[in-house]
């Protein structure tokens, strides 16, 4: 996971970690900005209430991201920052890159949301929705149970219960958000798999 700046070094600084327990306190509090540094198919399909979601493709594009919000210096020196993403190393690189562009109240959730979702009951729970995994299951539920989703063969995003009940769905093939970019050269390719 990059985010394209060599000097961004985890085992040489990080932001302050907020543990799950205490995670909710940060993120209930007005002054408290959160960001999901996640892509947006991560996103898509779960997330904290009222976090930002910077709509990156890939975790290189947060720098670009983080310029175009014109953040203020009173923002910058007084506004807490929460940041979190699926394990933690993310929020990691990005809280260093925050801190280094002046930001100085800067906590990211330990563990990142699977240690959040293990953690943290679903009734005192503040997520909203599943988290996407590298793996297998897709997607996790609250004691990182498998959650519902399931891997499209064609764009290798999310598929959701619903999505799969488009006409643009086809198992192996597409889901609605690839049917019409995938030639039918590509589309035959994956049936024949």
């Amino acid at each position: 996971v990059t985010i394209g700046d060599p000097s961004i070094n985890p085992n040489s600084q990080v932001g302050e970690y907020v543990n799950a327990k205490d995670w909710n306190a940060l993120i209930a509090d007005k002054d408290t900005l959160i960001i999901d540094t996640r892509n947006n198919y991560e996103n898509s399909i779960g997330t904290f209430k009222n976090a930002i979601n910077p709509k990156t493709t890939k975790f290189r594009e947060f720098p670009q991201w983080l310029e175009s919000q014109k953040f203020s210096e009173d923002d910058k020196n007084n506004k807490k920052i929460a940041m979190f993403c699926t394990g933690g190393i993310r929020c990691e690189k990005a809280s260093i890159y925050m801190e280094n562009n002046g930001f100085k109240n800067v906590y990211q959730l330990k563990g990142g949301i699977l240690n959040y979702l293990k953690k943290v009951d679903k009734k005192n729970s503040l997520w909203k929705g599943e988290c996407y995994v590298f793996d297998n299951r897709v997607s996790v539920k609250h004691k990182l149970e498998q959650g519902n989703f399931s891997m499209c063969s064609g764009c290798r995003k999310p598929v959701s219960m619903n999505e799969k009940k488009s006409k643009k769905y086809e198992e192996g093939v597409s889901c609605p958000n690839c049917h019409d970019s995938l030639t039918n050269y590509q589309k035959e390719r994956f049936r024949m798999r």
